[in-house]
């Protein structure tokens, strides 16, 4: 009895001290990702055990239509992205024996872009962009699919400021942007 006691007795204490321990992001994490609007190349970088900061590349894309226009019109430009990120929840999924790997948590992130006007690719001819940040506090959840796909969704409402008196407007057009954050990709 006293065995049985004593094995029991130290396989709570393993489990209790597994269970206490900080669960950790990734190092480093590389990856590609499209979504409905572009796709992108990342790299999140671990600044502590929940904050990563996310460096970005990748083409934004964008459509329009209406009777003003002859065809649906859609728009590729450049975009240069910072993001820190605070996943919040890793001891949680962790408690629940649920996935943490590449960075596999829900997450809180301020979002800020840079969309430079260095080039645009349309199916419409002399199409330019102009200079653009936006800064988008976003909410959401990062998992793992089987050992390199993964999936983003969130949501997020922030500010962009159009840099408009670079094109002879009289002011920077300003505005509430919502982020729909829905993405796939593939980890390296």
């Amino acid at each position: 009895m006293k065995k049985i006691l004593l094995i029991l007795s130290l396989s709570t204490l393993c489990c209790f001290v597994g269970k206490s321990q900080n669960v950790s992001i990734e190092e480093s994490t590389f990856g590609i990702q499209t979504g409905l609007f572009g796709i992108w190349a990342h790299q999140e970088k671990k600044i502590s055990n929940q904050l990563a900061l996310r460096f970005e590349l990748g083409l934004d894309a964008g459509i329009w239509a209406g009777s003003l226009h002859p065809k649906t019109g859609y728009i590729m430009g450049p975009l240069i992205s910072m993001t820190p990120k605070w996943y919040y929840n890793l001891n949680k999924r962790a408690s629940k024996s649920q996935n943490t790997i590449k960075n596999s948590g829900n997450f809180i992130s301020v979002q800020t872009n840079f969309n430079p006007d260095w080039f645009a690719i349309s199916n419409y001819e002399n199409v330019e962009t102009v200079n653009q940040i936006t800064v988008i506090p976003t909410w959401g959840i990062r998992r793992i699919i089987g050992d390199h796909f993964v999936y983003e969704t969130g949501i997020g409402l922030g500010y962009r400021c159009i840099f408009t008196k670079t094109i002879g407007y009289s002011e920077n057009k300003e505005q509430a942007v919502l982020n729909l954050l829905l993405k796939i990709g593939y980890q390296f």
